[in-house]
């Protein structure tokens, strides 16, 4: 069976955040994920999850004014200097945490950007994000993502995003496949999966249309799972949806596993 993450920033959302990772555990979930820790203290978190009883398997490395609507600033020349701070801080806060990888948001192209700019500017911070998490034995991931949901994102496809690891060339560069991201944008989900397994090093999910739980929507979950353990996936899936109703009441496809 597949061993499943509550992604607290789409989870349990009618709690504080602190508070999160108690209720995942009391709805029986060993490990979390979210975007991002830095609202708190690195020690903040970690008592939360240590008093919970769960373990951290995902965050984001910084991604520039979320409020404002940005979706990272990997892809943007002009943010370089603030992108490597970004990448010491979340170090900083995974080594406290214990989070053995951190995935990387490419944000949105700019109108008018200059192509060829824009990816050569996210190998390069890819180059250096992949080497200091190495040093620090976390990996990078970085994540395709649907421009029907974000317009004018830049990684937006597995094999984009795979192309862009084979140009940075490093060991310690990986994908992180959103099943929902990917239904939206090239379907094929079960052969994608199996033809880039080695590669793939997180899996999150929600169901189309709507990203709500597994079992609302259009893809056939039950056969996902059970295709993922024949091919010997062994990471963990994280639970990115939004619930209907309320996060305990949207359970209920758990119980079938």
């Amino acid at each position: 069976m597949p061993r499943f993450a509550a992604n607290l920033t789409m989870l349990f959302t009618e709690e504080p955040f602190i508070d999160r990772f108690e209720a995942a555990s009391k709805a029986g979930f060993k490990a979390v994920e979210f975007l991002f820790p830095y609202a708190h203290t690195a020690q903040q978190v970690r008592n939360a999850a240590l008093e919970a009883g769960v373990q951290i398997v995902l965050h984001n490395l910084p991604a520039g004014d979320w409020d404002a609507g940005e979706r990272g600033i990997a892809c943007l020349p002009e943010r370089v200097g603030e992108f490597r701070e970004g990448v010491a801080k979340a170090i900083d806060y995974a080594t406290a945490l214990g989070v053995a990888q951190l995935n990387c948001l490419a944000g949105k192209a700019p109108a008018g950007a200059d192509p060829a700019t824009l990816r050569a500017t996210l190998v390069d911070n890819l180059r250096f994000a992949a080497a200091r998490l190495g040093a620090h034995g976390i990996k990078l991931l970085i994540e395709p993502i649907n421009t029907f949901d974000i317009p004018g994102f830049y990684l937006h496809g597995t094999a984009q995003a795979l192309a862009i690891i084979d140009e940075v060339g490093s060991d310690n560069l990986f994908l992180q496949y959103d099943i929902y991201h990917m239904q939206r944008m090239e379907g094929e989900l079960a052969a994608t999966m199996q033809k880039h397994l080695p590669r793939i090093a997180h899996i999150q999910l929600a169901d189309n249309p709507g990203r709500n739980e597994p079992g609302t929507g259009e893809i056939n979950y039950a056969f996902l799972f059970e295709h993922l353990d024949c091919i010997g996936y062994s990471g963990h899936i994280g639970c990115e949806y939004k619930p209907r109703t309320t996060t305990t009441a949207g359970l209920g496809w758990l119980t079938g596993l």
